[in-house]
């Protein structure tokens, strides 16, 4: 059985509707997490795409991850599509990454440049702004130099990762082929303007999905996950099913969730993963109960 795919939006890329975060797979300097060996790397990248997934989303500040993308990914490139981020800046302090943004034309430039260097492709799918405020964005003219490298084939489409307040603004201006918004049912901020977003016509990549995990088997936070308790979902879950994998389900039930990037280390629980995935969506009446409890908690989308 394959993973279900979804149109992203206007770009009439087919993705499966799991994708793959590769934030996880950033060597070894530790930041916002656990470090990443070579072979770490090598083993959950190819058995990504064993598994069917065929969207990747990275970033030029991800430590190793582009590289390790173009050191054991390149010869399979037309099996996946990728995404990538820019306005990126890398300082090294001590043992970790500080990892700042420069919104300037010459960033981006440089960014895309490494990106494609280290993949070892000509072009990316989507070049994402990474979360830049608005007003920075327009004062900028990020928007334009996107432009620019769309033009000259340095990628196919361009996007932006972005969270409220500055979300619906870049929505309105309708030049974004797609967005990366943070999503799952313990964080439900951007519930209606996912839908906004995609009635706008551009594709949608959930992040957080999973909220990292459920904490001991994943990397989520203990307060975040215990609105779960509190919303009584687990009596919703099916039998045997994992408080991760019903979260992952909850996410791929927003009707315009394109695709969901989840980022793992571990074979495992990428095979969790693609078997929930392939069991499809919550149902509707799940969907509506669980969104119901959640309300209930105080656990409520913007309008």
């Amino acid at each position: 059985m394959s993973l279900p795919k979804r149109v992203l939006g206007r770009t009439g890329l087919e993705v499966t509707q799991l994708g793959y975060g590769a934030m996880e797979a950033r060597g070894e300097r530790i930041w916002r997490g656990r470090p990443c060996s070579d072979e770490q790397a090598r083993t959950i990248l190819n058995a990504v795409l064993d598994a069917g997934i065929n969207f990747i989303d990275t970033a030029n500040d991800y430590g190793k991850s582009e590289l390790y993308i173009g050191r054991y990914l390149a010869a399979r490139r037309a099996e996946f599509h990728v995404a990538t981020k820019c306005g990126c800046h890398v300082v090294f302090a001590g043992d970790r990454d500080e990892t700042p943004h420069v919104w300037t034309r010459d960033n981006l430039r440089r960014n895309i440049a490494d990106s494609l260097l280290k993949m070892q492709t000509p072009r990316v799918d989507i070049l994402q702004l990474h979360n830049p405020p608005a007003d920075v964005c327009e004062k900028a003219g990020l928007v334009d130099v996107l432009k620019e490298l769309c033009d000259a084939g340095a990628t196919r489409f361009i996007g932006c990762s972005s969270t409220s307040p500055h979300l619906a603004t870049y929505i309105g201006w309708g030049v974004f082929d797609a967005f990366q918004i943070p999503y799952s049912a313990l964080e439900r901020r951007h519930e209606n303007l996912i839908t906004r977003a995609a009635e706008a016509g551009a594709g949608v990549i959930i992040r957080g999905g999973v909220a990292r995990g459920e904490p001991g088997a994943g990397l989520g936070a203990a307060d975040r996950w215990a609105r779960f308790e509190r919303a009584g979902l687990d009596e919703l879950r099916e039998p045997g099913e994992s408080r991760t994998a019903f979260l992952l389900r909850f996410t791929l039930a927003h009707p315009h969730c394109h695709t969901t990037i989840v980022g793992t280390l571990n074979p495992a629980h990428l095979r969790e993963n693609v078997e929930a995935a392939l069991k499809g969506p919550l149902a509707a009446d799940v969907y509506r109960d669980a969104k119901k409890r959640l309300d209930a908690i105080g656990e409520t989308p913007e309008p």
